[in-house]
């Protein structure tokens, strides 16, 4: 019989020398140094490491858009990129968004169109529309479809969303958006 110590599985992972790399980032505007493993994801490493828990990791696949971010100014998704890749980037989590007290304009409008139900997804959707709305997208681009493409919701109409989108993008309350009825 086997001791628990020398199971294939321990001795395996005392065979593992796991490569660390230092890396160097900026986070919600704060410089951020770690040594990680090299195959450490970066929501792994926002989450687990750094206590960021607004980013939600559902697909783990870049499907479904729960665990989006901003890096270095455009959307990504932190489910399929390993930190190291990050090195010297300026990444942006919901946390370093988020309004002290209360909910901002966005987030109300979401709420006022019933945009969303458990919560889950809701980060991903949120940080795509700041990105959007930082880049000036027009309620009525073409670009605001490819923006929100990328996300999942199970608990709701698309609707809702959209309209809550593009009310925050500029448009006015109830206007349909190009093509709709």
């Amino acid at each position: 019989m086997t001791s628990p110590e020398s199971t294939p599985h321990k001795m395996l992972r005392e065979e593992w020398n796991e490569s660390q790399t230092p890396l160097s980032v900026t986070v919600n505007g704060k410089q951020v140094q770690a040594t990680v493993a090299d195959r450490l994801l970066l929501c792994d490493f926002l989450r687990d490491q750094l206590g960021l828990t607004a980013l939600k990791v559902a697909c783990g696949e870049g499907a479904c858009g729960a665990c989006t971010i901003v890096i270095d100014g455009q959307p990504a998704r932190s489910c399929t990129l390993l930190a190291v890749q990050v090195e010297g980037a300026e990444i942006l989590t919901l946390e370093g968004l988020n309004a002290p007290a209360g909910l901002d304009r966005v987030q109300q409008l979401l709420q006022q169109h019933h945009a969303l139900q458990c919560g889950y997804c809701t980060p991903g959707w949120l940080i795509t529309v700041y990105s959007m709305i930082k880049r000036s997208i027009h309620p009525d681009s073409p670009e605001v479809a490819q923006y929100l493409s990328g996300h999942i919701c199970r608990c709701t109409g698309y609707r809702n969303i959209w309209s809550a989108v593009r009310q925050a993008l500029g448009a006015a309350k109830d206007e349909p958006a190009g093509g709709e009825e």
